[in-house]
């Protein structure tokens, strides 16, 4: 009987995904240039996520949480070892190429990080106390500053969101949030300095994309102009002239976004925003639901993180937050982000499925 409660799933959520991932087919054929390798390479990657998730959901959460100081330690060793000798492309140094495969550890992070934060939170009572809530924010700053390093600040961003996330919901009292606020804020003209360059001119161009049209806010403004010129209903399936004529960059993975509004115009988009909200959603009951703390924690971080993710990429192709470098979660052509994901939504399936045997 507990065998088989384990491996239930939440078709729910399930449903949700699989619609996602049915958009993102469907979209990248057209981003793609109608290019059916491409459309392969995804159907194959996004195969392998759900084999991953379905894999993960069997894992109980009472396993997860033995696990969970392991894994941290082998994804702080993994950011080092990239730093020492990983694969540099794009400018930034971020895989570790095994010769069959390569990989982000960074991505591994987005789930060990808010694990770890958790496992933390829960061997005291909560609320948590002042210095739980130092020793978490410890745990999220070290991965964090390792990934800034490579650089990849997007990345960074979602690694401290979702730490971050956890100790929130480890019941701060104000007292520490106004501490936290107040450091943060102390520590926001060191953090300009330490920055690179690009990334400076990225927030400042958020301001005027038009002072630099061919430069740094060509980004912004070409991808502003196709979610504009979508209108209501859009110019159809395959017909969106923007991108069509390779006016958006990026437009497989970090503007797929800017792609999908141009093609399937305002009504398209609320419609998949609504589906966001509703894997969302879904996922936020689970973590409600969950019969224990850490796995609250944890679930809770994953559903908030989930949204960030969409909340960053619509963003800055819409032009209200600057360039970072965050794929539109599901959608966007990859596969280790997408895996990463998925194994996350494989957590939230096996909250669910054991929900009953917590204690």
């Amino acid at each position: 009987m507990r065998e088989q409660k384990r491996l239930s799933l939440d078709w729910a959520l399930l449903t949700g995904l699989l619609l996602l991932s049915v958009v993102s087919l469907f979209v990248l054929y057209s981003a793609g240039d109608q290019n059916s390798d491409l459309l392969f390479r995804q159907s194959i990657r996004i195969t392998l996520a759900f084999i991953v998730m379905f894999a993960v959901a069997r894992i109980t959460p009472e396993q997860l949480l033995r696990w969970t100081p392991y894994l941290y330690a082998i994804g702080l060793i993994m950011l080092l070892i990239v730093l020492a000798a990983g694969v540099i492309g794009k400018g930034a140094q971020r895989w570790i190429d095994l010769g069959f495969v390569r990989f982000q550890p960074a991505e591994m992070m987005k789930l060990a990080v808010p694990m770890m934060v958790a496992w933390v939170m829960v061997k005291k009572p909560l609320p948590a106390s002042l210095p739980t809530v130092i020793l978490g924010t410890i745990v999220v700053i070290i991965p964090t500053a390792l990934v800034i390093k490579q650089p990849d600040l997007g990345t960074a961003i979602l690694i401290a969101g979702s730490g971050l996330v956890v100790i929130f919901f480890a019941g701060m009292s104000w007292r520490i949030i106004a501490i936290l606020s107040a450091l943060l804020a102390a520590a926001a003209p060191l953090g300009w300095y330490l920055i690179h360059d690009y990334q400076r001119q990225r927030i400042l161009t958020l301001f005027d994309p038009w002072s630099d049209p061919l430069g740094a806010g060509y980004h912004t403004i070409q991808s502003a102009i196709a979610v504009g010129s979508g209108g209501l209903y859009g110019k159809g399936w395959l017909n969106g002239s923007q991108s069509q004529l390779d006016f958006i960059p990026e437009r497989s993975t970090d503007f797929i976004f800017a792609v999908f509004s141009e093609e399937f115009g305002f009504i398209g988009s609320l419609l998949l925003l609504l589906a966001y909200l509703f894997v969302f959603g879904r996922s936020l009951y689970i973590a409600i639901e969950a019969k224990d703390s850490f796995t609250r924690l944890l679930c809770g971080s994953l559903a908030v993180t989930f949204a960030i993710y969409v909340f960053v990429n619509i963003g800055m192709v819409t032009g209200i937050l600057p360039i970072v470098g965050v794929p539109l979660p599901l959608i966007s052509y990859g596969g280790t982000s997408m895996v990463s994901m998925m194994a996350g939504f494989g957590i939230l399936m096996s909250a669910y499925s054991n929900r009953w045997f917590m204690h």
